[in-house]
This record gives structure tokens, C-alpha cells and sequence, in this order.
């Protein structure tokens, strides 16, 4: 069983920035893949931003060039850096963490973390 802790939600105003931490009870070097998803008030998640044990990583086209993932297998966390927030941002933000070492599949989720951006 993997846990996963999530901190750094916040209000700000649009334009600002927030950084989003996610601490993992197991390694995080060992999952396929780690991501953050986010899910606003009557919609579906939305997965933001994944990174590969690869290096690699991949944004939804609303965030590419504002946020960034990055983690610290050091420190067993994952990270969000958001920058140039928009109202269109605010959501509950999840860390999810792969189950499978070979292929990703997301089966752990954080308790999530409340980000709101006014206008």
C-alpha cells in the first residue's frame, strides 16, 4: 500500500503561483509513473501532469508552459510548480502514483490538496 500526502493548496490571485508537494510512503524512483489530476466542482478529473521514471513528462495543453512536475526521489515527493494562475485553475488537486513497475496505471491516490484563484 502506497500513502500519499499532499500540501501547498492555497488561494491566490490570478497571475500568482503556488507550489504543490505530495510526500509518498514507498520510493518514489520505483513507480512507472507519478502524476497530478485535478477535478473542479461538477466535472470529471482531469489529469494535469505526469512524469515517467523515465524522466519524461506530459502536461494537458491548459497548463503546458505555466506548470511544472518534478520530483525528488531523495525525498520520496513529487511536486507541482504553478505559475501564471487562472480562475479556471481552481480545483482540487490530486497526486496519484503508478501501481504497476512496467506500464502506467494510477492506483493511489493523495486525499488532495484545495487550490482556488480569484479573478
Amino acid at each position: 500500500q502506497v500513502h500519499l500526502v499532499e500540501s501547498g493548496g492555497g488561494s491566490v490571485q490570478a497571475g500568482g503561483s503556488l507550489r504543490l508537494s505530495c510526500i509518498s510512503s514507498t520510493a518514489t524512483y520505483s513507480r512507472y509513473c507519478m502524476g497530478w489530476f485535478r477535478q473542479a466542482p461538477g466535472t470529471e478529473r482531469e489529469r494535469v501532469a505526469t512524469i515517467y521514471n523515465s524522466g519524461r513528462m506530459n502536461y494537458v495543453d491548459s497548463v503546458q508552459g505555466r506548470f511544472t512536475i518534478s520530483k525528488d526521489n531523495a525525498k520520496n515527493t513529487l511536486y507541482l510548480q504553478m505559475n501564471s494562475l487562472k480562475p479556471e485553475d481552481t480545483a482540487m488537486y490530486y497526486c496519484a502514483a503508478g501501481r504497476s513497475p512496467y506500464y502506467c496505471d494510477y492506483g493511489y491516490w493523495g486525499q488532495g490538496t484545495q487550490v482556488t484563484v480569484s479573478s
